[in-house]
């Protein structure tokens, strides 16, 4: 039986690899991005249909609640139904604590931490009702240790640890599973601009078991377990996918 899946977030980097890697695996997908990423969105869903699943796009910023309802919709009514969804979708500005503004603050939360809450709130009623579903939530090793200029994200990517122990409580007995994956440096353009200088990338190399950084297809393997029912007695964890940096 093919599985189907939202993925937010998809038109580049981590989001981008979890579409390919999870199209590789026969799921039917619903690519998600803001409209201002809806050229290299659908580039990227053209690569996933040259491997033959269905593939279709919803334009939809997380952030806004009424976006997300239609996501899902329109996610619905193209695939038939929805099994699985990845909370992919982030950003991060970097800023010191004194320079930070309520704004950076606030839209990192709107997108990070609302937007993973919007979109499972508007899915779990679909899940709930066919008794199956795998929420796979995208957070950060920032969770667990965070990094100067980064005290608003580490905060974000927190709440969604918390948030996916509690929706795990709340939406085990209908059968549906929610799992986080905080993954460490991985070299997406965002993970490039947060390194900025060849001594950060020779430091974290050297503090890395696997003396080196992550790719995005490195996150894939674990979304995908958590996606499927190899995972299926596995829920209210957060993996970390970090080559080895840090242990909890």
């Amino acid at each position: 039986m093919t599985r189907h899946a939202i993925v937010t977030g998809a038109s580049r980097g981590i989001g981008r690899a979890i579409a390919i890697g999870l199209a590789n695996r026969g799921y039917s997908l619903a690519l998600n991005d803001i409209p201002a990423q809806e050229a290299v969105l659908l580039e990227t869903i053209a690569e996933v249909k040259k491997l033959g699943g269905q593939c279709i796009p919803v334009l939809a910023d997380v952030s806004n609640i009424g976006d997300c309802q239609r996501a899902v919709s329109e996610a619905v009514q193209g695939l038939g139904h929805i099994d699985v969804l990845v909370n992919n979708a982030g950003i991060l500005k970097l800023a010191m604590i004194d320079e930070l503004t309520p704004e950076i603050w606030d839209q990192t939360f709107a997108v990070n931490v609302r937007g993973v809450f919007q979109m499972t709130q508007a899915v779990v009623a679909h899940m709930k009702e066919r008794r199956y579903g795998r929420i796979v939530n995208i957070a950060s090793l920032a969770a667990r240790t965070g990094a100067p200029g980064q005290s608003h994200y580490a905060a974000s990517k927190s709440a969604v640890v918390g948030f996916t122990r509690v929706t795990s409580m709340e939406f085990g007995g209908y059968g549906i599973t929610v799992n986080a994956v905080c993954p460490g440096i991985i070299l997406t353009e965002m993970g490039r601009n947060n390194l900025r200088d060849p001594d950060r990338v020779t430091y974290f190399e050297k503090i890395t078991d696997l003396h080196r950084l992550g790719e995005p297809e490195d996150v894939v393997g674990p979304v995908a377990f958590f996606a499927s029912d190899d995972s299926a007695f596995v829920t209210g964890q957060a993996l970390n996918v970090d080559g080895g940096i840090f242990y909890s």
